[in-house]
């Protein structure tokens, strides 16, 4: 792509009216006076005017706010407003940001590795992550950090005095530590790269595996697949398989159909479908299962969101699994990162979710089989956000059902749904 090259003396705004010449920006528009015949559906373009009204507000803007703000703050926080205006979940990410949810898909963060949580204008060390930075120092829970790189904790904003425990992997960072009843003491860590535990293990009643999974990853499926190998080796036999999905916010999608797909033989997991042709995809099961016959229950909650919905979908639409708990988030819309020329890039919406059967996920979420009120004092619906709640979230659309696949609540005849929901209960997951 050919570089535009500008001087720096030329103002923003004779920039934008530069652009306005440029024919593409207008289609067919070849005379403002008598713009060409639009499509049916296609969206009004751009005229002079409008480009002109735009750069008349930003510079109203630099002429006039009560503070002195600089050109690039204005055309970044136009770019935000533009994003953040058509939905929930469309957004722009500076450089920095683009990085941590790279580093987020894959399963990992840059830093020390400990839990923290501030407590009494302090930060106090919840837990230690094996192996890492902060455990090879010496640090252990319930240690207080007094002071970082130099700069004391107490009268700062304790969100951003713990944003400075990230940074570059390989960089370093100093604390002042506290160890209860012990002197203070002063500690300097490498910063690395570390791998965020998402997935957990437990045999519930000696025939039950339970698995809590937190989000999607890079590497989710996987993970998981390799979990039951370990469970297999092991020589545990379990009667049915629990997999929570309650508090899972999602993440990246095919690592949610490679989960379905290892518990199906065949057939759709999911369809996504947007105005681009190259959004409208079909995902299928290929040949094949992890634990074919093995009773299988999926556990979810009204923050239980988007791949983790696709999931329990397309679970429940091909009658592999019951899903048990409250009605889910409804998040079905997908969001496609886009990088840009400065380093940064924008998050945006570019089609819908739909399940095996043809639902939307959006705004509606997931029904579940067997209703679960996990937390009676807040049991109240308006007391749980949901899409539906966010203000200018997509609209789900009407049922389109798929040829064959119509959805039904799965048989519970062979299902030891009572002997599953006292284990449960019995290990404090579900209440009593």
């Amino acid at each position: 792509m050919k570089k535009m090259k500008r001087q720096n003396c030329i103002r923003f705004s004779v920039f934008l009216a530069s652009i306005a010449c440029v024919p593409l920006v207008f289609g067919q528009q070849n005379n403002p006076e008598s713009p060409g015949e639009r499509q049916p559906g296609q969206a009004a373009q751009l005229t002079l005017d409008d480009l002109r009204t735009f750069t008349d507000v930003f510079n109203q803007a630099r002429k006039n706010y009560v503070e002195e703000v600089d050109d690039k703050t204005l055309l970044e926080a136009a770019i935000k407003g533009m994003l953040t205006e058509l939905d929930p979940h469309s957004s722009y990410l500076p450089a920095k940001s683009l990085e941590e949810l790279n580093d987020a898909s894959l399963g990992r963060y840059s830093g020390i590795g400990i839990d923290v949580q501030a407590r009494d204008g302090r930060i106090v060390v919840n837990a230690i992550i094996d192996e890492s930075p902060a455990d090879l120092a010496g640090i252990n829970p319930g240690d207080v950090i007094t002071s970082i790189n130099g700069r004391p904790i107490k009268g700062r904003p304790l969100q951003e005095a713990m944003d400075e425990l990230l940074g570059q992997p390989d960089t370093n960072v100093v604390l002042r530590v506290m160890p209860p009843g012990e002197q203070e003491r002063e500690v300097e860590i490498t910063r690395q790269y570390i791998k965020i535990p998402t997935l957990s293990f437990q045999l519930l009643d000696e025939s039950f595996g339970y698995f809590k999974m937190t989000q999607f990853h890079q590497d989710s499926a996987v993970d998981f697949q390799q979990s039951l190998e370990s469970i297999r080796s092991d020589g545990i036999q379990v009667d049915a398989l629990i997999i929570d999905l309650r508090g899972n916010p999602g993440g990246i999608l095919r690592q949610a159909v490679a989960m379905a797909d290892g518990f199906l033989d065949g057939g759709l997991i999911v369809s996504t479908r947007g105005r681009n042709s190259t959004m409208q995809m079909e995902f299928r099961a290929e040949p094949g299962e992890w634990l074919p016959g093995v009773p299988l229950m999926i556990l979810v909650d009204h923050s239980t969101a988007s791949a983790s919905e696709v999931l329990a979908g397309a679970l429940q639409d091909n009658e592999r699994a019951v899903i048990a708990g409250e009605r889910t988030f409804g998040k079905g819309s997908v969001q496609s990162v886009l990088p840009l020329r400065n380093g940064a890039g924008i998050k945006l919406t570019t089609a819908r979710y739909y399940t095996p059967s043809g639902r939307s996920i959006q705004a509606s979420g997931i029904e579940p089989d067997v209703v679960i009120d996990w937390d009676s004092s807040a049991s109240l619906e308006e007391d749980k956000l949901r899409e539906v709640d966010l203000d200018r979230h997509l609209e789900s659309e009407a049922e389109t059902p798929a040829a064959g696949i119509l959805h039904e609540a799965p048989a519970l005849n062979d299902f030891p749904l009572d002997d599953v929901l006292n284990a449960l209960q019995e290990a404090g997951i579900v209440p009593g």
